[in-house]
Protein backbone atom coordinates (compact mmCIF):
# COMPACT_ATOMS: atom_id res chain seq x y z
CA UNK A 1 0.00 0.00 0.00
CA UNK A 2 1.47 3.33 -1.02
CA UNK A 3 2.33 5.86 1.77
CA UNK A 4 1.62 9.43 1.61
CA UNK A 5 2.58 11.81 4.47
CA UNK A 6 -0.03 14.06 5.03
CA UNK A 7 1.74 16.31 7.50
CA UNK A 8 4.97 16.28 9.43
CA UNK A 9 6.67 18.51 11.82
CA UNK A 10 9.86 18.27 13.63
CA UNK A 11 11.51 20.74 16.42
CA UNK A 12 14.46 20.06 18.83
CA UNK A 13 12.10 21.60 21.70
CA UNK A 14 12.77 20.78 25.88
CA UNK A 15 10.73 18.62 27.61
CA UNK A 16 8.01 20.81 28.91
CA UNK A 17 6.98 21.67 25.48
CA UNK A 18 6.97 17.95 24.71
CA UNK A 19 4.27 17.30 27.23
CA UNK A 20 2.63 20.51 26.58
CA UNK A 21 2.16 19.05 22.75
CA UNK A 22 1.41 15.78 23.98
CA UNK A 23 -1.29 17.35 26.74
CA UNK A 24 -2.90 19.37 23.97
CA UNK A 25 -2.68 15.98 21.10
CA UNK A 26 -4.62 13.92 24.24
CA UNK A 27 -7.25 16.95 24.56
CA UNK A 28 -7.94 16.80 20.86
CA UNK A 29 -8.30 13.19 20.21
CA UNK A 30 -10.28 12.78 23.14
CA UNK A 31 -12.81 15.62 21.64
CA UNK A 32 -12.64 13.19 18.08
CA UNK A 33 -10.79 15.90 16.29
CA UNK A 34 -6.98 16.48 15.70
CA UNK A 35 -5.97 19.66 14.19
CA UNK A 36 -1.89 19.71 13.08
CA UNK A 37 -0.44 22.92 11.88
CA UNK A 38 3.01 24.56 11.57
CA UNK A 39 2.76 28.34 9.32
CA UNK A 40 0.13 28.34 7.30
CA UNK A 41 0.10 24.56 6.93
CA UNK A 42 -2.92 22.85 8.49
CA UNK A 43 -4.57 19.18 8.55
CA UNK A 44 -7.63 17.99 10.54
CA UNK A 45 -8.09 14.22 11.06
CA UNK A 46 -11.23 12.88 12.93
CA UNK A 47 -10.63 9.88 15.40
CA UNK A 48 -12.68 6.70 15.55
CA UNK A 49 -14.36 6.13 19.10
CA UNK A 50 -11.82 2.90 19.14
CA UNK A 51 -8.35 2.45 17.21
CA UNK A 52 -5.39 0.73 17.69
CA UNK A 53 -2.72 2.26 20.20
CA UNK A 54 0.92 1.26 19.84
CA UNK A 55 3.48 2.66 21.99
CA UNK A 56 7.29 1.73 20.95
CA UNK A 57 10.61 2.77 22.69
CA UNK A 58 13.56 1.96 20.09
CA UNK A 59 17.58 1.74 20.34
CA UNK A 60 19.25 2.65 17.03
CA UNK A 61 22.67 2.43 16.59
CA UNK A 62 24.17 4.19 13.57
CA UNK A 63 26.23 1.15 11.80
CA UNK A 64 29.36 3.95 11.06
CA UNK A 65 29.85 5.44 14.31
CA UNK A 66 28.15 3.22 16.47
CA UNK A 67 26.55 6.02 18.01
CA UNK A 68 23.11 5.08 19.95
CA UNK A 69 19.87 7.14 19.76
CA UNK A 70 16.29 6.16 21.39
CA UNK A 71 13.13 7.02 20.43
CA UNK A 72 10.04 6.90 21.83
CA UNK A 73 6.98 6.59 19.38
CA UNK A 74 3.25 6.97 20.08
CA UNK A 75 1.30 5.47 16.97
CA UNK A 76 -2.37 5.62 16.40
CA UNK A 77 -4.14 3.48 13.40
CA UNK A 78 -7.54 3.42 11.74
CA UNK A 79 -9.19 2.77 8.67
CA UNK A 80 -11.05 5.49 6.87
Amino acid sequence: MPEEQLFKSENRIDRAAISEALRDAADQIESGDVTLGSGAETQTATVPERARFEVELERLTDSETGDQRLELEYEIRWTE
